[in-house]
């Protein structure tokens, strides 16, 4: 028996993406303008106007996926060429969802300082930068540093996709159940690059009682343990001054979000406030059992393909890029990423109900939504270079 017998196997054998040129070059005169002489003749305009090249290059359509395999799916570190697989997946579903192409380049260093330079060296061939697969709490920084060396998009998708995606959701959940999302108490289990993410994201959009635990318990003033990410995080969350573990997080709450690989006993949502929302969402094997969470939850959601309100990113960021790209923008705002989730909540109203907050992936309004929703974010933050969008 060989790999080829598996039919996973035989779909990826010499890869899942290539290059395709744009043009015919059927002739000699053809040739002379595609490249020399006649493309020196661009060459020079775009250097000496370098926005040209948003007109004459790849560049407006091309985003970078950079990762180094340290932190891949949900396992773990398989380094830049066991990362590669997964970064070609990633551009096929670019190109699928919203006609972006994306080039994966997987890096064999770790150094945050190396991972940054050779990212700013290599951004002025794209358009937008999507970090993939990065362990935290490096990926903070990395993002970090890159948003204020480049003037274009960069966007962690372990981290954002998931928080604009989970967003989107539990918007719909509540207006599911006619609850004020604002209202929600929510426990958040898992304080990684996927967990603070989310937290922020909530609280942006103006939930007030966000609590964050992580392997040790919630995190809370009595924590003397915690990383620089984790005492921001504290700064930021737990309004009610909460120490204890996750049973002590639960007790009255609305909504659970797992983003860890942790494991919770399905009886321990008893604890929470009446017909609950459970978005357990580590793959493949949930937080919760999701059969016997609906047992007690209201609303559930899961990463997975096979049970219903599947949260999943390719929801999020090919339409997050391809409205950033549209206009140029220099960079995705808070904005755009709450208008990204507001869009997708929208497009689950035509067929809300607790099995239906989230959009199917193959939902052909939600990219185009999620684009425009962007683009006019972008606008109205004065981050897009080019409000009219591209002739």
């Amino acid at each position: 028996m060989t790999l080829d017998d598996d039919p996973i196997f035989r779909m990826h054998r010499g890869g899942k993406i290539e290059m395709r040129s744009t043009i015919e070059v059927p002739d000699a005169a053809a040739l002379s303008m595609a490249y020399t002489p006649g493309v020196g003749k661009v060459s020079e305009a775009v250097a000496a106007d370098e926005s040209l090249a948003d007109d004459y290059t790849w560049r407006a359509n091309t985003v970078a996926i950079i990762t180094d395999g340290s932190a891949v799916l949900g396992l773990g570190d398989l380094g830049p060429t066991g990362a590669l697989p997964v970064m070609e997946g990633k551009a096929l579903l670019f190109k699928q969802f919203a006609g972006v192409d994306a080039i994966p380049i997987c890096l064999d260093c770790r150094d945050v300082d190396a991972v940054v330079e050779t990212i700013v060296n290599i951004a002025p061939s794209f358009g937008g930068i999507n970090l993939e697969d990065i362990s935290a709490p490096r990926c903070f920084e990395i993002e970090r540093r890159l948003d204020a060396a480049l003037d274009i998009p960069v966007f962690h998708d372990d981290q954002h996709g998931t928080a604009i995606v989970v967003l989107a959701g539990l918007r719909s959940a509540a207006r599911a159940l006619d609850r004020e999302f604002s209202d929600l108490r929510v426990v958040v289990m898992g304080a990684g690059a996927a967990g603070v993410a989310v937290s922020t994201i909530l609280m942006q959009a103006n939930v007030r009682d966000v609590v964050v635990v992580d392997s040790r318990g919630i995190i809370g003033p009595g924590r003397t343990d915690l990383s620089d990410v984790k005492q921001d995080l504290l700064a930021r969350t737990n309004t009610r001054g909460l120490d204890g573990s996750l049973a002590d997080a639960l007790a009255g709450a609305d909504v659970f979000v797992g983003v860890s690989s942790g494991h919770v006993p399905p009886e321990t949502l008893q604890l929470m406030a009446p017909k609950p929302i459970v978005f357990a969402l580590a793959n493949p094997n949930p937080e919760v059992d999701p059969a016997a969470a609906r047992g007690f939850a209201a609303v559930v959601a899961t990463g997975r393909s096979d049970f219903p309100n599947q949260v999943n990113n390719v929801l999020a960021f090919p339409g997050v890029f391809r409205g950033a790209l549209s206009v140029s923008a220099s960079r995705i705002t808070p904005a755009m990423k709450l208008a990204a989730a507001d869009a997708i909540a929208e497009v689950a109203l035509a067929h809300l109900d607790p099995d239906h907050v989230i959009p199917s992936v193959f939902d052909p309004r939600v990219g185009p939504a999620v684009s425009e929703a962007v683009a006019a974010a972008a606008v109205r933050d004065g981050v897009a270079r080019r409000p009219g969008g591209r002739a």
